[in-house]
């Protein structure tokens, strides 16, 4: 298993190569919450990977924690096709005070 920082360079290669898609989801939930597709790509250069779901199918996923150019905090949830060396985002959402910690890395109330 691999361990944070290996993560963070798939991804980043993923990102320098152009091999990343966004799920019909991904766009939907970006519309409706007005997070930009730059916005998704800097949670993802300067993010922290906060949880794993390594039994996720097709491919495992991870939740990202970052900042948009205004502080604002995303969650970014993407898979990773490590064979393909290939990413989608899965979601994006801004998220709730009321649900995660202060540093809105570990839920509180589920």
């Amino acid at each position: 298993m691999e361990n944070n920082n290996d993560i963070k360079t798939i991804i980043s290669q993923c990102i320098k190569k152009g091999n990343i898609a966004f799920k019909k989801h991904a766009f939907v939930r970006m519309e409706e919450r007005s997070i930009r597709i730059a916005d998704i790509l800097l949670v993802l250069k300067n993010g922290e990977i906060i949880k794993k779901y390594d039994e996720d199918k097709p491919f495992p996923s991870y939740l990202i924690l970052g900042y948009d150019e205004t502080n604002r905090p995303i969650h970014v949830i993407l898979a990773i096709d490590k064979g393909k060396n290939f990413i989608w985002i899965i979601t994006v959402y801004e998220p709730d005070k009321n649900i995660w910690d202060s540093e809105f890395k570990r839920r509180i109330k589920i």
